[in-house]
């Protein structure tokens, strides 16, 4: 049976995508079979990949909001054993549509009932936000992976994130846990980013992985090539960094 692990944090620009795509594609090369869904409507984990979302059939918001068999959107990537499921702009509206649906917090989690056991892992790619989708994310997931930005605001909005996650394991989702604390965009030039990777271990501990992203030229160029980075340049250090965590994570996952 295949977990899904969903990346959140509503603070925008700490990594999220890069951190759903270039996990979900360093699982891929360790001969993993995995499902990136794109539950964001920006649709930047869909362009990453090198699909044009506009051009994209069956999307996220199909299968979601209509109720499509979610094997009929899904598509191939570059990445062996990478597949995605794309979406389209579409998507925003699912929020207004769905508000007065009854059970509205579970299509995502029926939508991939039939398919969990096709794939090791599915990792979906969460809006910046806690609304309808990325709630509906957390119902249907295993676990949840929390990247933060080594800066000054790190824990900001950080302390919000986990109230919703509670509220979710208390009503929605008893099986949820959190994978872990990611820390992103490190430079150990700076000695900021090291006293918040020393402040946030303080708080949390064993809840925040070992592997460190570190800021990278790398992992920005290669979704403008519409690749993730393990595909663009294996021997960079973000390739490295996105490695490591996918051996980090079957680690605690055995």
């Amino acid at each position: 049976m295949g977990k899904i692990i969903s990346i959140a944090n509503q603070k925008g620009g700490v990594g999220k995508t890069t951190t759903a795509m270039n996990l979900s594609a360093a699982l891929a090369v360790l001969e993993h079979k995995v499902l990136l869904i794109d539950a964001d409507p920006q649709a930047n984990a869909t362009s990453g990949l090198g699909i044009v979302s506009e051009e994209v059939e069956n999307s996220a918001y199909e299968c979601f909001v209509q109720q499509l068999d979610a094997r009929e959107c899904i598509v191939e990537t570059t990445t062996p054993n990478l597949y995605l499921l794309p979406t389209r702009i579409d998507l925003v509206g699912a929020e207004i549509e769905l508000v007065d649906v009854p059970n509205r917090e579970m299509f995502v989690k029926k939508a991939l009932e039939s398919i969990k056991d096709e794939y090791d892992f599915i990792i979906i790619d969460c809006s910046p936000s806690l609304g309808l989708i990325t709630v509906n994310a957390l119902t249907a997931s295993d676990s949840v992976i929390i990247p933060v930005q080594s800066e000054y605001f790190a824990l900001e909005g950080l302390g919000k994130l986990l109230n919703t996650i509670r509220i979710v394991q208390s009503r929605l989702n008893t099986n949820l846990s959190i994978e872990g604390i990611l820390i992103t965009m490190y430079d150990a030039r700076l000695r900021l980013a090291k006293q918040v990777v020393e402040d946030v271990r303080t708080h949390f501990k064993s809840m925040v992985f070992d592997t460190l992203i570190y800021r990278n030229t790398k992992l920005s160029e290669a979704p403008s090539h519409g690749e993730s980075i393990i595909m663009y340049d294996a021997t960079c250090v973000g390739a490295t960094n996105y490695l490591n965590l996918a051996q980090e994570i079957l680690e605690r996952n055995k």
